[in-house]
């Protein structure tokens, strides 16, 4: 009972002592106060900053600490930015330490937790000193946008869910808000940025060129490479920088228009690459021209198709003058990933151009050559860049496309390709491939599985069974060891105990939505299914191209059976090709559908950070 006396005379004097300083960090003008009285406003240039003082402020009233659902109830401190101006701005707002009494002890973060509330969205109850250490602490950073408001709600309480002495101790804070509205255009970085010796303009577009130039760019969570620089549009041309995923060009013909590789690239379904784009209509160009037109020069000629045949898509493929544009015809530029690629080019009326593992233009047949897509888009010339410096560990981020505090964000409302931490270990690193049953997350992991650094590997099924289930060779080993020694219960138990798998054959010359459907129209679902708790992907999905050099991957296994006898596998350099299977041993990428309840506690989706995620 003395020690909780104690306490509650301690809490009195930190309630006291709480000041709020709101600085913005444009212009350095500042402001501080009780919190009490008139609102206060600060006004630099077009934005304005609005306190509430009406409000009771921030309330610590309880002599040993309040549980999270007391704490997220206080009244707390309410507060909004305002852009006046038509133009977006960046910001970052801080919780700093403010000065002390000089015979005062500062509290430990440790002890105290906060609640934001932006716009009506809670940050969640969150330790202090999970936001970073004075004077970095975090609360929000974002982007407003042109005559937006963003309204606030800070609460900050002592938790009573770590026990200490801070008797006597005091904590005062102060909130900084740094704001920029300098922010150019992709096109205007990217010219300015890269050195002239790495750009060749021919008169329609100004290329970026070399073997590693600083023109990565994250978008939907993808990696891409900014290719070149429409001279009048100022439209920027950007290609993945690995393969999305692998399927056979068309049913024969080697025009672009109608064909697999158009529809798979177009598709607004859950099943296609731009129905899994985020906001297309906000970030690309939806009626670009693809200049389809046939090639037969040599490799290394250099030669601008004229134009002939041009085909109206958002989204398409690089022919191969912009390949070879990339580095002034030879073989190990930028874009030389180290896999096989289609390019959109026919060279004849039986083949098309694709790009080897060494980055050699090769000839394929429409139909049997399954090889890698990678998918290009045309940025429209108003996205900017809001930050990074276009490497490839820090890539330029895009206005409207860089989220920040995502925390207690639903993962099902997540892009395509963003990364996730699932698991313990050398195999914890995921990625998202789509929404497909609507609620939840379908997730694959990043690459195959290891054990100590060596791809793990395995027969199909022992038995020669094409079709995938739970207690074959690979699904028995999915459904049990997997997910109890590579996944293990914290993480299982975010996993759907059962997920439909699609078993539909696709053979050669035929569609990728074969797969799933009973024919290439995608209205009916195929009937051949099995349900268990982990899979793999499927021919033509998303996430099932590779995504690192040859020699630095493994091939694995697909879901889908080519023929009675045979499954599809993609071989180490993101060629389609098909096995008996029991007649050779792959790489295993586990695909898995987690809950619809499944939330983000951290990070922002990129490899660097990924997700960290948790069961709501």
């Amino acid at each position: 009972m003395e020690k909780d006396k104690k306490k509650k005379v301690t809490v009195i004097i930190i309630s006291i002592l709480i000041v709020l300083i709101l600085l913005l960090a444009l212009t350095y003008a500042y402001f501080s106060t009780q919190l009490s009285g008139k609102d206060q406003i600060v006004k630099v240039g077009e934005l304005e900053l609005v306190l509430d003082e009406t409000s009771e402020g921030i309330s610590l009233d309880n002599a040993v600490g309040i549980s999270d659902s007391k704490g997220m109830s206080l009244e707390g401190s309410t507060f909004e930015l305002i852009n006046n101006g038509s133009n977006a701005v960046d910001y970052t707002i801080y919780l700093d330490d403010n000065t002390i009494g000089e015979t005062d002890t500062r509290i430990d973060d440790k002890y105290l937790k906060y609640n934001l509330n932006k716009n009506g969205n809670d940050s969640g109850a969150t330790l202090l000193n999970k936001i970073g250490s004075n004077p970095n602490r975090v609360l929000d950073s974002g982007t407003i946008e042109g005559k937006g408001t963003n309204k606030y709600k800070l609460n900050l309480w002592i938790t009573d869910e770590v026990d200490g002495n801070y008797s006597g101790q005091v904590f005062s804070g102060k909130l900084r808000v740094e704001v920029s509205q300098e922010r150019e255009t992709v096109s205007e970085t990217l010219l300015a940025s890269i050195p002239d010796e790495n750009l060749y303009d021919d008169g329609v577009d100004t290329f970026i060129t070399g073997e590693e130039p600083n023109n990565y760019v994250w978008y939907s969570g993808k990696l891409w490479r900014a290719v070149s620089v429409n001279n009048e549009e100022k439209t920027v041309k950007l290609v993945t920088q690995w393969n999305i995923s692998a399927i056979n060009y068309s049913g024969g013909s080697t025009a672009f228009e109608g064909s697999y590789m158009e529809e798979w690239l177009n598709d607004t379904t859950v099943d296609g690459f731009l129905g899994n784009l985020r906001e297309p209509a906000k970030f690309i160009v939806t009626d670009a021209k693809w200049d389809a037109t046939m090639d037969d020069t040599e490799f290394g000629s250099m030669t601008r198709p004229i134009g002939t045949t041009t085909v109206t898509s958002p989204v398409g493929l690089l022919n191969m003058y912009e390949y070879q544009s990339s580095n002034n015809g030879s073989t190990n530029g930028f874009l030389h990933n180290g896999l096989y690629w289609w390019t959109l080019a026919p060279y004849s009326s039986s083949n098309v151009w694709y790009v080897n593992d060494s980055g050699i233009a090769s000839k394929g047949s429409p139909q049997f050559n399954i090889i890698g897509s990678r998918p290009s888009i045309n940025l429209k010339s108003s996205v900017k860049i809001v930050g990074g410096d276009g490497t490839e560990d820090n890539p330029y981020r895009l206005n409207g496309d860089n989220d920040t505090n995502l925390s207690g964000t639903l993962l099902n409302t997540r892009y395509s390709g963003e990364y996730i931490r699932f698991g313990s270990g050398e195999n914890n690193l995921y990625r998202i491939v789509s929404h497909e049953n609507g609620t939840g997350t379908k997730i694959v992991s990043a690459e195959p599985l290891k054990n100590s650094g060596t791809f793990i590997t395995s027969a199909f099924d022992s038995n020669n069974n094409v079709n995938y289930s739970s207690i074959n060779t690979i699904g028995s080993f999915l459904n049990d060891e997997y997910l109890t020694s590579y996944v293990g219960s914290g993480y299982s138990n975010m996993i759907e105990d059962s997920t439909t798998w699609y078993l539909g054959t696709v053979g050669n010359a035929t569609s990728y939505k074969l797969a799933k459907y009973t024919d290439s129209s995608g209205s009916t679902l195929t009937s051949s299914t099995t349900n268990a708790k982990a899979g793999l992907l499927r021919y033509g999905e998303l996430m099932g191209g590779q995504f690192d050099r040859y020699g630095n991957n493994t091939s694995y296994w697909m879901l889908t059976p080519y023929s009675s006898s045979n499954v599809w596998y993609f071989n180490n350099y993101d060629s389609g090709l098909h096995s008996l299977p029991s007649g050779n041993l792959y790489g295993i990428r586990p695909s898995l559908n987690l809950k619809s309840n499944v939330i983000i506690t951290g990070g922002d989706g990129t490899k660097e950070n990924p997700f960290e995620i948790a069961l709501q």
